[in-house]
This record gives structure tokens, C-alpha cells and sequence, in this order.
């Protein structure tokens, strides 16, 4: 019986409690033109175009009806920032060769019209990421060119994005530059295939070079002659052989018949 009465005495509260919330909700009117706003948000989202330093997406946005209908659809360019540290590139580059870095991709320097600055720094001599061991190194651009390369240029160049405004840092990039000597290697990928291999790259290509046909049918002529004189070669040392070992058999048998 006391638990019966303590637990019609809760229910009484709570009754008390409840009913001053029903009045107060009953009393408020929510206009019609809140009833028929509208709402635009992001429905749709595209990943960030590059995995590092500052890039773009597609996003599209939608006005949403408050019966959950979507119209006046638009798809809008935004800023992104996946991670700011891009780590190292490495490049060999033979001697004397142009060549340049760039720390700032085309779809980076498309997006927005703010200002970027950029600082250079270089471990001469190593490839590393220590930044112990970097020194600044002047450039005012985004892109270090040689022309031509020389192996003092050899190093870990590093560089680091800011925008100009903020000086917020959005994308650091290490290059490591390995210059060799230009007569140590033939770094010409296409002297070293054979000419099968080069119509098959060419006709998977879909675009081919003349020049390359050409190369082509001269060594492919000059193997099918090679292979005729082997043939005649051939042919002609088993005839020789054959007649020498008919006379060696017809001279043993005249010393036999004695």
C-alpha cells in the first residue's frame, strides 16, 4: 500500500510538471512564413583534388522545401586542405639538361585570386628531411629552374607555401635532386627496347610515329636479312658436308674392294 501511495503521489507531480508545458507549447504560433522557408544546404560533395597543400572540390547545393523536395540546384568551387606536408619528391637529372621544380600545382593556383608567398630553403650536397640542415635559399617564385643543371645544383630543396595575408602555411614539399654525370648513363628509355616493343607501345599509344615505324621496318628489314644469309649459310654447309661425306664413304669403299 505505501509503494501504491508513493507511486500515485510521482504521478501527481509529474502530471503538474507536464501540464505547464502543454499550455505553453499550445500557445505558440509558428508564422506561415516560417512554415514555407527554405533552406540551402550542401547535398553533395566531391573528395579534395589533391591528397596534399591546398586544392579544390565541387560541392553542390540545394534548396531544401519543408516537404523535403530539392530545387534551384547549384555546384560551387570551395577551398580544401587535406594535409600541408607533402613530403619528398626524388629527381635524377643527368648534367647539363634543363630541368625546374614547381611547389605549386595548376589547381592550387586556380583557386581564388588571393596572393601566395614562397620560401625557399636547400640541403646542399644531401637528400634529407631534416630541416636542421636546410639554408635559405633566395628565390622569390614558385618554380627553381636550371639551365643547365649542373651537379653543384645537387640537393633537397624544400619549399613552403603561405598565403600572404594570413602567412598560414599551406603546403611544405621537399625535392631531392640527384645529378649524375651525362655520358654515365642513357637514360633514353626508347633506345633500349627492341623494335617489337616499340610498334606495340606505339599501337597502344593509338597515335603512331612515323619515325618510329620507320626505325621499325629498317631493323625489322635488316634482321630478315640477317636471317636469309643464315639460312643460306646453313643450307650451303650441309650441302658441303654431305658431298664431303659421300666421297669420304666412296674412297673407303675402293680401298675396301682391294
Amino acid at each position: 500500500m505505501k509503494t501504491l501511495g508513493n507511486s500515485h503521489v510521482l504521478g501527481t507531480l509529474s502530471c503538474v510538471f507536464y501540464l505547464p508545458l502543454v499550455v505553453s507549447f499550445e500557445g505558440v504560433t509558428i508564422p506561415a512564413e516560417l512554415k514555407s522557408a527554405v533552406a540551402k544546404v550542401v547535398v553533395n560533395t566531391t573528395s579534395c583534388s589533391v591528397t596534399c597543400g591546398l586544392g579544390f572540390r565541387l560541392e553542390e547545393m540545394c534548396e531544401i522545401t519543408p516537404a523535403g523536395e530539392r530545387r534551384n540546384c547549384t555546384v560551387r568551387r570551395s577551398d580544401c586542405l587535406t594535409s600541408w606536408v607533402c613530403g619528398l619528391l626524388h629527381f635524377t637529372v643527368p648534367a647539363g639538361k634543363p630541368f625546374q621544380i614547381s611547389c605549386l600545382t595548376s589547381d592550387a593556383a586556380g583557386v581564388g585570386s588571393r596572393a601566395y608567398s614562397y620560401m625557399w630553403r636547400l640541403a646542399h650536397g644531401l637528400i634529407t628531411t631534416n630541416d636542421v640542415l636546410f639554408k635559405p635559399f633566395k628565390n622569390p617564385d614558385s618554380v627553381v629552374r636550371f639551365s643547365p643543371t649542373r651537379e653543384s645544383d645537387a640537393g633537397t630543396y624544400r619549399c613552403d607555401v603561405q598565403i600572404l595575408k594570413t602567412f598560414r602555411v599551406i603546403k611544405r614539399v621537399y625535392f631531392g635532386v640527384r645529378v649524375i654525370p651525362k655520358d654515365l648513363v642513357d637514360l633514353n628509355f626508347q633506345k633500349s627496347l627492341t623494335w617489337e616493343q616499340k610498334l606495340a607501345a606505339s599501337e597502344e599509344e593509338g597515335k603512331p610515329d612515323n619515325s618510329t615505324h620507320e626505325d621499325v621496318q629498317k631493323q625489322q628489314r635488316f634482321w630478315q636479312g640477317e636471317l636469309f644469309y643464315e639460312g643460306l649459310i646453313g643450307v650451303g654447309s650441309g650441302v658441303i658436308g654431305g658431298v664431303l661425306v659421300s666421297m669420304a664413304l666412296f674412297c673407303l669403299q675402293k680401298i675396301l674392294r682391294r
